[in-house]
């Protein structure tokens, strides 16, 4: 049974979705105004992965992740630039030619990192409409107010305001600048709407003014349109972003339906590089095509899914080093098991059924990866002992098999599998099993290499089978 650390509850609940037999997940998407960083590799890996396993455990899962294009100020601020419209000035192309460079970017990295695509990704520049419709419900129900153009939420007209985050409206009162936006009844209301300034590229017009939406009412408007009015069970996204923009979230959908946004809110943590908070003002964000040109994506992703999702990450050459060995060893793993399995040899009584219970007791505790993982690094280290004293026949090692596609599935990782050999190395190899028969030692030691001058390496089995894959 799967249980979820809950945000919302800070503790851990046995999932239950609304309807069975399907789970509608919100996962807030990145800001496209840039490269997609580290840290974003971390967390959409991770939803991927939560995603991934409730397809494993049988659900049909409908999952949404934005895009931002629009309302994402610098500074996460209610006034000012926004991201994307700073960096189309400097770079003087138009704001939505910018968002469109940068979505392409990400899927690109998406795709190489093995995320399934969402269901559907919305882009707040599609929904202004929308979102108009949204703020002018929140005023008629007495949540909002009009002042000088723009529309702000007032915190005060919602008493669970601070549920997510665990901070108290007391104690952020107290903490708010004294040089408040003089268009707030209060520092802590928010900005559903925004009145342009005359330089502001991205505008639209409004019942309030030429203006823009807020950040934080994009991701409640995309959710209420593509998963209901009513609640939905899960929504993702990086902590460092639960205040304000998730806790504003939910104020801004619960006053305006009247129920619970969602059940389960699953925030990922950061990544640090060399022990230090990635920071692209401290010029340490590396970016995943960055990453990409030293690691093979898999490495990437085994590196991610080798933490828990809920804890602080730290990039260092020797952390994806070590993902790379392990990458080799689950990827020898497989082709052993590929070998034998056509060997025709006899079965043993090699039980399967332990490692899947240890795999799906791992992944229901609020999706423990790295426990996961340890227990196929177990079942490798089983194998490898097998092997060696010839006690696998060819139907374990299609049951093994069978198994590690369908955890596979989950894990998301794409294993060099054994590649096409140059026909050149295949005759070699054909002369040195016919030395090998004969008992010609020599000959065979000479042809292995002669074989691995020319790149390749002859791993040889116990069962009399071999494994041909590159030197590197």
């Amino acid at each position: 049974m799967l249980n979820i650390y809950n945000t919302l509850s800070r503790k851990k609940e046995t999932f239950k979705p609304i309807n069975p037999g399907k789970v509608g997940m919100y996962v807030c998407g990145p800001t496209v105004y840039d490269h997609c960083h580290l840290g974003h590799g971390r967390g959409y890996v991770s939803m991927d992965v939560i995603r991934k396993y409730l397809e494993y455990s049988g659900y049909e899962v409908r999952y949404i992740m934005n895009y931002t294009d629009v309302g994402h100020l610098v500074n996460d601020a209610e006034v000012g630039e926004d991201k994307i419209e700073r960096k189309a000035k400097t770079e003087k192309i138009d704001p939505i030619a910018i968002a469109d460079y940068y979505i392409q970017s990400c899927k690109e990295d998406f795709a190489a990192l093995n995320i399934k695509p969402a269901t559907f990704n919305p882009r707040p520049t599609k929904y202004v409409d929308q979102m108009i419709k949204f703020t002018q419900g929140l005023i008629e129900k007495g949540f909002a107010y009009e002042s000088n153009g723009s529309v702000y939420f007032s915190v005060e007209k919602f008493p669970e305001y601070g549920k997510l985050s665990g901070r108290k409206t007391e104690e952020l009162l107290a903490g708010a600048r004294v040089e408040i936006d003089p268009n707030k009844r209060s520092p802590l209301d928010f900005a559903l709407w925004i009145k342009a300034d005359t330089d502001h590229i991205l505008q639209w017009k409004s019942p309030w003014s030429v203006g823009y939406p807020g950040w934080h009412i994009e991701c409640s408007v995309m959710s209420c349109d593509l998963l209901g009015e009513n609640t939905f069970d899960i929504h993702g996204g990086g902590n460092e972003n639960a205040f304000p923009h998730n806790e504003n979230e939910i104020a801004q959908s619960e006053a305006y339906t009247g129920q619970k946004m969602a059940n389960y809110w699953m925030l990922w943590n950061m990544v640090n590089v060399d022990g230090v908070k990635a920071s692209k003002s401290l010029g340490n964000a590396l970016s995943i095509k960055d990453a990409l040109e030293k690691y093979a994506a898999a490495v990437i992703r085994l590196w991610i899914i080798s933490s828990h999702y809920r804890s602080v990450m730290n990039y260092t050459e020797e952390s994806l080093d070590q993902a790379k060995t392990n990458l080799q060893k689950i990827n020898d793993f497989v082709l052993n098991m590929e070998a034998l399995s056509t060997a025709g040899t006899p079965p043993s009584d090699f039980d399967i059924e332990p490692y899947r219970e240890k795999f799906e007791a791992a992944m229901d505790d609020d999706l423990n990866t790295p426990l996961a993982l340890s227990g196929l690094y177990e079942l490798i280290t089983e194998t490898n002992k097998l092997l060696v004293e010839s006690s696998l026949g060819a139907p374990d090692a299609k049951k093994i098999l069978a198994f590690w596609k369908r955890i596979n599935a989950v894990f998301g990782l794409e294993l060099i599998g054994q590649v096409e050999i140059p026909q050149e190395i295949l005759e070699l190899v054909k002369k040195r099993e016919e030395a090998r028969q004969n008992k010609d030692f020599p000959t065979s030691d000479q042809l292995r290499d002669e074989i691995e001058k020319l790149g390749y390496i002859i791993e040889d089995t116990k069962d009399n089978n071999f494994i041909i894959k590159p030197a590197k």
